[in-house]
Protein backbone atom coordinates (compact mmCIF):
# COMPACT_ATOMS: atom_id res chain seq x y z
CA UNK A 1 0.00 0.00 0.00
CA UNK A 2 1.33 3.67 -0.76
CA UNK A 3 2.38 4.40 2.12
CA UNK A 4 1.52 8.41 1.67
CA UNK A 5 -2.28 7.20 1.16
CA UNK A 6 -2.27 5.68 4.54
CA UNK A 7 -2.22 9.43 6.41
CA UNK A 8 -5.53 10.13 3.70
CA UNK A 9 -6.97 7.16 5.22
CA UNK A 10 -6.24 8.17 8.78
CA UNK A 11 -7.47 11.37 8.19
CA UNK A 12 -11.21 9.70 7.54
CA UNK A 13 -10.85 7.15 10.29
CA UNK A 14 -9.58 9.80 13.20
CA UNK A 15 -12.76 11.28 13.41
CA UNK A 16 -14.28 7.42 15.28
CA UNK A 17 -11.19 7.10 16.54
CA UNK A 18 -11.65 8.24 19.99
CA UNK A 19 -15.18 6.04 19.95
CA UNK A 20 -12.99 2.97 20.35
CA UNK A 21 -15.14 0.12 22.54
CA UNK A 22 -17.60 2.84 23.38
CA UNK A 23 -20.84 1.20 21.60
CA UNK A 24 -21.62 -1.54 24.25
CA UNK A 25 -24.58 -4.07 23.72
CA UNK A 26 -27.25 -4.35 27.09
CA UNK A 27 -27.59 -8.17 28.02
CA UNK A 28 -30.63 -9.76 28.89
CA UNK A 29 -31.16 -13.20 30.22
CA UNK A 30 -34.35 -15.12 31.25
CA UNK A 31 -33.74 -18.29 32.77
CA UNK A 32 -36.62 -20.91 33.68
CA UNK A 33 -36.03 -21.74 37.40
CA UNK A 34 -39.70 -23.35 37.58
CA UNK A 35 -42.31 -23.87 35.18
CA UNK A 36 -43.61 -20.31 34.22
CA UNK A 37 -41.15 -18.59 36.70
CA UNK A 38 -38.27 -16.90 35.38
CA UNK A 39 -35.00 -15.52 36.81
CA UNK A 40 -34.14 -12.30 35.06
CA UNK A 41 -30.81 -10.37 34.28
CA UNK A 42 -30.90 -6.84 32.81
CA UNK A 43 -27.54 -5.32 32.28
CA UNK A 44 -27.54 -1.96 30.59
CA UNK A 45 -24.47 0.52 30.19
CA UNK A 46 -23.78 3.43 32.04
CA UNK A 47 -23.20 6.81 31.11
CA UNK A 48 -21.34 8.57 33.84
CA UNK A 49 -23.62 7.41 36.89
CA UNK A 50 -27.19 6.82 34.90
CA UNK A 51 -27.84 3.77 33.07
CA UNK A 52 -29.37 4.21 29.41
CA UNK A 53 -32.79 4.26 30.33
CA UNK A 54 -33.98 0.96 28.56
CA UNK A 55 -36.52 -1.75 29.77
CA UNK A 56 -37.74 -4.76 28.66
CA UNK A 57 -41.51 -5.73 27.56
CA UNK A 58 -43.28 -7.90 26.45
CA UNK A 59 -46.28 -8.47 25.01
CA UNK A 60 -48.37 -10.70 27.23
CA UNK A 61 -49.19 -11.87 30.86
CA UNK A 62 -45.88 -11.60 32.69
CA UNK A 63 -45.81 -9.88 36.64
CA UNK A 64 -42.60 -9.29 38.57
CA UNK A 65 -42.36 -11.54 41.69
CA UNK A 66 -39.80 -10.08 43.39
CA UNK A 67 -38.38 -6.43 43.68
CA UNK A 68 -35.14 -5.56 41.42
CA UNK A 69 -31.66 -5.25 43.01
CA UNK A 70 -28.98 -3.08 41.16
CA UNK A 71 -25.55 -3.36 41.19
CA UNK A 72 -22.76 -1.14 39.04
CA UNK A 73 -20.21 -3.82 37.62
CA UNK A 74 -17.49 -2.39 35.29
CA UNK A 75 -19.53 0.01 33.18
CA UNK A 76 -22.99 -1.17 33.21
CA UNK A 77 -25.97 -1.82 35.58
CA UNK A 78 -26.66 -5.08 36.40
CA UNK A 79 -30.25 -5.86 38.11
CA UNK A 80 -31.78 -9.11 39.02
CA UNK A 81 -35.80 -10.09 40.06
CA UNK A 82 -37.34 -12.76 38.89
CA UNK A 83 -40.73 -12.48 37.46
CA UNK A 84 -43.70 -14.92 36.56
CA UNK A 85 -44.88 -15.56 32.80
CA UNK A 86 -47.30 -18.74 32.00
CA UNK A 87 -47.22 -18.41 28.60
CA UNK A 88 -43.81 -16.78 27.76
CA UNK A 89 -43.40 -18.61 24.04
CA UNK A 90 -45.27 -16.66 21.48
CA UNK A 91 -44.99 -13.58 23.18
CA UNK A 92 -43.15 -10.54 21.73
CA UNK A 93 -40.39 -8.96 23.66
CA UNK A 94 -39.55 -5.38 23.33
CA UNK A 95 -36.58 -3.14 24.50
CA UNK A 96 -38.34 0.19 25.62
CA UNK A 97 -35.86 3.01 24.55
CA UNK A 98 -34.09 1.00 22.08
CA UNK A 99 -34.72 2.83 19.19
CA UNK A 100 -33.31 6.44 20.43
CA UNK A 101 -29.72 4.43 21.16
CA UNK A 102 -26.14 3.35 19.23
CA UNK A 103 -26.42 0.46 20.52
CA UNK A 104 -27.79 -3.51 20.52
CA UNK A 105 -29.31 -6.04 23.30
CA UNK A 106 -28.14 -9.04 23.43
CA UNK A 107 -31.34 -11.59 24.46
CA UNK A 108 -31.03 -15.26 25.55
CA UNK A 109 -34.01 -17.32 27.43
CA UNK A 110 -33.62 -20.53 28.64
CA UNK A 111 -35.90 -22.66 29.17
CA UNK A 112 -36.17 -25.58 32.04
CA UNK A 113 -36.04 -27.78 28.84
CA UNK A 114 -33.13 -27.14 28.06
CA UNK A 115 -33.46 -25.24 24.68
CA UNK A 116 -32.38 -21.57 24.38
CA UNK A 117 -33.82 -18.93 22.47
CA UNK A 118 -30.87 -16.04 21.44
CA UNK A 119 -31.70 -12.84 19.38
CA UNK A 120 -29.90 -9.51 18.88
CA UNK A 121 -31.82 -6.80 18.90
CA UNK A 122 -31.18 -3.25 16.91
CA UNK A 123 -32.26 0.75 17.34
CA UNK A 124 -34.10 -0.43 13.76
CA UNK A 125 -35.21 -3.54 15.27
CA UNK A 126 -36.20 -3.32 18.52
CA UNK A 127 -38.51 -6.31 19.22
CA UNK A 128 -39.01 -9.90 18.76
CA UNK A 129 -41.22 -12.73 18.95
CA UNK A 130 -40.13 -15.80 21.01
CA UNK A 131 -40.77 -18.49 19.15
CA UNK A 132 -40.90 -22.70 20.10
CA UNK A 133 -37.28 -23.12 19.44
CA UNK A 134 -34.82 -21.42 18.44
CA UNK A 135 -32.28 -22.89 15.44
CA UNK A 136 -28.46 -23.25 15.57
CA UNK A 137 -29.02 -20.84 12.31
CA UNK A 138 -30.19 -17.92 14.62
CA UNK A 139 -27.41 -18.36 17.25
CA UNK A 140 -24.79 -18.58 13.99
CA UNK A 141 -26.94 -15.43 12.67
CA UNK A 142 -26.87 -13.25 15.52
CA UNK A 143 -22.96 -13.96 16.70
CA UNK A 144 -21.77 -13.24 13.40
CA UNK A 145 -23.47 -9.76 13.43
CA UNK A 146 -22.12 -9.38 16.38
CA UNK A 147 -18.06 -10.15 15.68
CA UNK A 148 -18.64 -8.03 12.41
CA UNK A 149 -19.63 -5.20 14.86
CA UNK A 150 -17.22 -5.48 17.59
CA UNK A 151 -14.25 -5.22 14.79
CA UNK A 152 -15.75 -2.35 13.27
CA UNK A 153 -16.52 -0.40 16.32
CA UNK A 154 -13.35 -1.54 17.61
CA UNK A 155 -11.36 1.51 16.49
CA UNK A 156 -8.29 0.42 17.97
CA UNK A 157 -8.12 -3.09 16.47
CA UNK A 158 -8.62 -1.38 13.55
CA UNK A 159 -5.98 0.86 13.88
CA UNK A 160 -3.49 -2.02 14.58
CA UNK A 161 -4.78 -3.68 10.87
CA UNK A 162 -3.97 -0.36 9.49
CA UNK A 163 -0.61 -0.24 10.95
CA UNK A 164 0.41 -3.79 9.85
CA UNK A 165 -0.97 -2.89 6.16
CA UNK A 166 1.33 -0.10 6.31
CA UNK A 167 4.26 -1.99 6.98
CA UNK A 168 3.64 -5.30 4.91
CA UNK A 169 5.51 -5.37 2.01
CA UNK A 170 3.76 -7.28 -0.97
CA UNK A 171 1.04 -9.83 -1.10
CA UNK A 172 2.77 -12.44 -0.04
CA UNK A 173 4.04 -10.26 2.96
CA UNK A 174 0.40 -9.08 3.38
CA UNK A 175 -1.33 -12.42 3.01
CA UNK A 176 1.20 -13.83 5.69
CA UNK A 177 0.68 -10.93 8.08
CA UNK A 178 -2.81 -11.43 8.22
CA UNK A 179 -2.97 -14.68 8.59
CA UNK A 180 -0.58 -14.85 11.60
CA UNK A 181 -2.99 -11.71 13.35
CA UNK A 182 -6.12 -13.75 12.57
CA UNK A 183 -4.41 -17.27 14.13
CA UNK A 184 -3.44 -15.70 16.92
CA UNK A 185 -6.31 -13.78 17.92
CA UNK A 186 -8.36 -17.01 17.46
CA UNK A 187 -6.15 -19.27 19.63
CA UNK A 188 -6.71 -16.95 22.99
CA UNK A 189 -10.24 -15.60 22.42
CA UNK A 190 -11.33 -19.38 22.41
CA UNK A 191 -8.86 -19.93 25.32
CA UNK A 192 -10.24 -16.95 27.45
CA UNK A 193 -13.61 -17.36 26.22
CA UNK A 194 -13.53 -21.32 27.46
CA UNK A 195 -12.35 -20.58 30.82
CA UNK A 196 -8.83 -21.76 30.19
CA UNK A 197 -6.72 -18.27 30.41
CA UNK A 198 -7.49 -15.56 32.82
CA UNK A 199 -6.39 -12.22 31.87
CA UNK A 200 -7.76 -8.67 33.54
CA UNK A 201 -9.44 -7.13 30.90
CA UNK A 202 -8.37 -3.84 31.88
CA UNK A 203 -4.72 -4.58 31.93
CA UNK A 204 -5.25 -6.12 28.33
CA UNK A 205 -7.09 -3.22 26.60
CA UNK A 206 -4.12 -0.61 27.69
CA UNK A 207 -1.42 -3.21 26.40
CA UNK A 208 -3.69 -3.78 23.46
CA UNK A 209 -3.03 0.58 23.24
CA UNK A 210 0.75 0.04 23.46
CA UNK A 211 1.23 -2.43 20.84
CA UNK A 212 -0.29 -0.02 17.92
CA UNK A 213 1.93 2.28 19.68
CA UNK A 214 5.14 0.06 19.29
CA UNK A 215 4.29 -0.73 15.76
CA UNK A 216 4.14 3.06 14.42
CA UNK A 217 7.38 3.87 16.20
CA UNK A 218 8.74 0.91 14.25
CA UNK A 219 6.88 2.49 11.10
CA UNK A 220 8.59 5.58 11.84
CA UNK A 221 12.33 3.73 12.78
CA UNK A 222 11.71 1.84 8.50
CA UNK A 223 11.10 5.30 7.08
CA UNK A 224 14.50 6.51 8.60
CA UNK A 225 16.56 3.85 7.26
CA UNK A 226 16.58 1.27 10.87
CA UNK A 227 14.06 -1.57 9.62
CA UNK A 228 13.63 -3.51 12.60
CA UNK A 229 11.41 -6.89 13.45
CA UNK A 230 8.14 -5.23 12.22
CA UNK A 231 9.64 -4.51 8.71
CA UNK A 232 11.51 -7.46 8.16
CA UNK A 233 9.02 -10.03 9.48
CA UNK A 234 5.89 -8.70 10.32
CA UNK A 235 3.65 -11.70 10.63
CA UNK A 236 6.16 -12.35 13.97
CA UNK A 237 4.69 -9.25 15.54
CA UNK A 238 1.29 -9.83 13.88
CA UNK A 239 1.15 -13.32 15.75
CA UNK A 240 2.98 -12.01 18.41
CA UNK A 241 -0.08 -9.10 19.53
CA UNK A 242 -2.32 -10.97 18.00
CA UNK A 243 -2.64 -13.33 20.76
CA UNK A 244 -3.21 -10.04 22.58
CA UNK A 245 -5.80 -8.83 21.04
CA UNK A 246 -7.86 -11.94 20.97
CA UNK A 247 -7.74 -11.41 24.84
CA UNK A 248 -9.49 -8.04 24.14
CA UNK A 249 -11.98 -9.41 21.28
CA UNK A 250 -13.20 -12.51 24.44
CA UNK A 251 -13.40 -9.55 26.94
CA UNK A 252 -15.86 -8.39 24.69
CA UNK A 253 -17.94 -11.29 23.70
CA UNK A 254 -17.73 -12.03 27.88
CA UNK A 255 -20.27 -8.57 28.06
CA UNK A 256 -22.83 -10.42 26.19
CA UNK A 257 -22.02 -14.01 26.91
CA UNK A 258 -22.71 -17.20 25.15
CA UNK A 259 -25.76 -19.79 25.53
CA UNK A 260 -25.59 -22.76 27.45
CA UNK A 261 -25.47 -25.76 25.00
CA UNK A 262 -24.61 -23.66 22.22
CA UNK A 263 -21.02 -22.43 23.06
CA UNK A 264 -18.69 -23.70 20.74
CA UNK A 265 -21.38 -22.61 17.67
CA UNK A 266 -21.19 -19.37 19.23
CA UNK A 267 -17.70 -19.16 19.60
CA UNK A 268 -17.25 -19.91 16.08
CA UNK A 269 -19.23 -17.82 14.36
CA UNK A 270 -18.25 -14.96 16.67
CA UNK A 271 -14.91 -15.61 15.35
CA UNK A 272 -16.06 -15.82 12.21
CA UNK A 273 -17.84 -12.74 12.20
CA UNK A 274 -14.80 -10.75 13.80
CA UNK A 275 -12.68 -12.16 10.71
CA UNK A 276 -15.10 -11.11 8.40
CA UNK A 277 -14.90 -7.60 9.69
CA UNK A 278 -11.46 -7.54 9.42
CA UNK A 279 -11.41 -8.44 5.99
CA UNK A 280 -14.12 -6.19 4.74
CA UNK A 281 -11.81 -3.23 6.58
CA UNK A 282 -8.61 -4.23 4.90
CA UNK A 283 -10.34 -4.92 1.78
CA UNK A 284 -11.65 -1.50 2.07
CA UNK A 285 -8.12 0.24 2.93
CA UNK A 286 -6.85 -1.56 -0.07
CA UNK A 287 -9.29 -0.22 -2.72
CA UNK A 288 -9.06 3.03 -0.78
CA UNK A 289 -5.02 3.29 -1.61
CA UNK A 290 -5.63 1.92 -5.09
CA UNK A 291 -7.89 4.79 -6.12
CA UNK A 292 -6.04 7.40 -4.16
CA UNK A 293 -2.15 6.97 -5.85
CA UNK A 294 -2.54 10.06 -7.71
CA UNK A 295 -3.58 12.31 -4.64
CA UNK A 296 -0.67 10.50 -2.68
CA UNK A 297 1.75 11.18 -5.36
CA UNK A 298 1.49 14.66 -5.01
CA UNK A 299 1.63 15.05 -1.48
CA UNK A 300 5.31 15.68 -0.02
CA UNK A 301 7.89 13.49 1.28
CA UNK A 302 7.50 14.44 5.47
CA UNK A 303 3.44 13.26 4.60
CA UNK A 304 5.18 9.65 5.05
CA UNK A 305 5.40 10.43 8.72
CA UNK A 306 2.12 11.74 9.18
CA UNK A 307 0.58 8.13 9.37
CA UNK A 308 3.12 6.41 12.11
CA UNK A 309 2.77 9.89 14.60
CA UNK A 310 -0.86 10.09 14.27
CA UNK A 311 -1.38 6.37 15.01
CA UNK A 312 1.43 6.19 17.73
CA UNK A 313 -0.07 9.35 19.26
CA UNK A 314 -3.48 7.94 19.50
CA UNK A 315 -2.23 4.46 21.13
CA UNK A 316 -0.62 6.52 23.76
CA UNK A 317 -3.07 8.36 24.86
CA UNK A 318 -5.24 5.42 24.83
CA UNK A 319 -2.49 3.53 27.06
CA UNK A 320 -2.82 6.49 29.21
CA UNK A 321 -6.03 6.78 29.14
CA UNK A 322 -6.76 3.07 30.01
CA UNK A 323 -3.63 2.73 32.50
CA UNK A 324 -5.34 6.05 34.95
CA UNK A 325 -8.89 4.02 34.98
CA UNK A 326 -7.39 1.23 36.89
Amino acid sequence: MKRSTAGVLLALLWPMACLAHEVRPSYLELREMLPGEYAVLWKTPMRGDARLALDPEFSGEVAAVSPAVTRVSAGAAVQTWHLRAPALRGQTLRIGGLEGTMADALVQVRFADGTVWTQRLTPQRPAATIPVRDSAFTVASVYVALGVEHILTGVDHLLFVLALLIVARGRWQLLATVTAFTVAHSITLALATLGFVDVPQRLVEAVIALSIAFVAVEIVRSRQGRAGLTARAPWVVAFAFGLLHGFGFAGALSEVGLPEGQIPLALLFFNVGVELGQLAFIAAVLAFAASARSLAARLPRWADLVPPYAVGTLAMFWMFERVAAF
